[in-house]
């Protein structure tokens, strides 16, 4: 299940650079501001979901509780994902491989 959460933070890590490095700039350089609308509803489904993920993993006591909260944190900020997957991790490989 660890190894879920950490493919999920990724892609929420991806999420976010794609809305401020892509769609952002064309909506302000460019005039098309439909880029931030469809480009951030996924990224606020994704932010919910990876939230809703952190707590449901902690909840079945895969990771410990303050490591869900650091991780509910750190995807507040652009590359909170990617520095937060160093320490989900070493939870993986403790991890039996079940899919």
């Amino acid at each position: 299940m660890v190894s879920v959460l950490r493919r999920f933070s990724l892609v929420e890590g991806i999420s976010t650079l794609v809305l401020f490095l892509i769609a952002m700039p064309l909506k302000y350089v460019l005039g098309y501001p439909m880029a931030v609308t469809y480009v951030g509803w996924v990224h606020g489904a994704l932010f919910v979901g990876l939230w809703l993920m952190f707590l449901t993993v902690a909840g079945m006591r895969k990771i410990p509780f303050l490591l869900a909260l650091l991780g509910m944190f750190a995807a507040i900020f652009p590359f909170g994902p990617f520095l937060i997957d160093g320490r989900l991790r070493k939870f993986d490989a403790k991890s039996p491989n079940v899919p």
